[in-house]
């Protein structure tokens, strides 16, 4: 099957999924996370966090996981990693992901050794030139610009697949460009089920709709790495000297256009998330008045729509004891489907002595 054909199948597959969601939410289990980098921005809000929201409303089960072991694949040391977990959680709590009410786990990497240990048995399944061929870590390893990649960036795809199949997750929201991972996860499912005992599900890809956000810069991904980044937890004050530092171009006629003006475009789209008219209604109501009247009315606009969120993410900040409770909470309920899935493992590979 070629490249295109798989892409296709991936679409096809997500749209039915999509259209089954609702009506049969219990037939899925999500897994999804982030890396504890830093704190979320607009970026993540908009490509992936309102969609979890939005699963978890809908009455999936969702486990979200901060991966706190991936930060070494490409860094030297973890850092503040205590304080960005923190920041992390108080970005979910505030964007909507609740634990105590919905059915979603909140965890971390280093607190499940059991999902760890999968990562010996899975690595037997897949070939070191299977891992060198994958294209999101070559990406990954460019936009890192690491000349010398460590064990742990390669073997990436197989703790992702152990991520996800130490829950037996079913269902995975992911961009194009994570599909080569997913597609790894469901080989080592496959194979797994066909040397020892079937045990493991197919992840599916739930393929985003979620447009990419640009940086300020208005020429690569939003990310803090590139400082070109709005936080979500970031002051009304401090968004709109960030935004007024966008980059723009000098015609004063907006106009959405993202294949000629993608700086412009990314500022149009921004606007068009946050009050829901499309980019076209947004550039003419602006028409002539300059990315001085484009500046201005992207803080606006990002500014009322992420006010309720900033004032339940002060509000969580003031109970110190509430990112512990929620993250103690999820892993103890992570590890009872790791020790259960692990003890299944080891029974299907005969390793259970007495």
């Amino acid at each position: 099957m070629t490249a295109h054909a798989t892409f296709e199948e991936a679409i096809r597959k997500s749209e039915l999924i999509s259209a089954d969601l609702s009506k049969n939410p219990q037939k899925y289990r999500v897994l999804t996370g982030d890396r504890p980098t830093g704190p979320l921005h607009i970026g993540h809000y908009f490509g992936t966090l309102a969609n979890r929201v939005r699963l978890q409303n809908s009455g999936l089960e969702s486990l979200i996981l901060i991966a706190d072991y991936q930060v070494l694949t490409d860094r030297d040391s973890v850092g503040q990693i205590a304080a960005n977990v923190r920041e992390i959680l108080l970005d979910y709590l505030a964007a909507g992901l609740d634990p105590f009410k919905h059915k979603t786990i909140i965890f971390a990497h280093s607190a499940i050794p059991e999902l760890n240990q999968l990562l010996l048995p899975f690595l037997t399944l897949v070939s070191v030139p299977e891992l060198e061929r994958n294209p999101t870590v070559k990406d990954e390893i460019k936009a890192a610009g690491l000349n010398i990649i460590n064990a742990a960036m390669l073997m990436y795809p197989v703790h992702q697949a152990a991520d996800i199949l130490f829950c037996k997750g079913n269902l995975v929201p992911v961009g194009k460009d994570q599909l080569p991972h997913l597609e790894l996860s469901r080989k080592i499912a496959r194979r797994f089920n066909e040397r020892y005992k079937n045990i493991f599900p197919e992840p599916d890809a739930l393929l985003s709709e979620a447009p990419t956000i640009l940086g300020l810069d208005g020429s690569q991904k939003m990310s803090k790495s590139r400082n070109n980044a709005i936080f979500l937890g970031a002051s009304e004050d401090e968004t709109a000297k960030l935004i007024k530092s966008a980059k723009t171009d000098a015609d004063r006629q907006i106009t959405y256009d993202p294949e000629t003006r993608p700086e412009v475009a990314n500022l149009l789209r921004l606007i068009s998330l946050c009050t829901g008219q499309t980019p076209v209604q947004v550039a003419d109501q602006i028409g002539d008045q300059g990315s001085g009247k484009l500046k201005a009315l992207l803080t606006d606009s990002l500014n009322a729509y992420l006010a309720p969120m900033r004032k339940r993410r002060l509000e969580f900040a003031k109970n110190p004891g509430l990112v512990s409770k929620v993250l103690n909470m999820g892993n103890q309920r992570a590890r009872e489907f790791a020790i259960k899935t692990l003890d299944e493992v080891r029974g299907a590979m005969g390793m259970i002595y007495g």
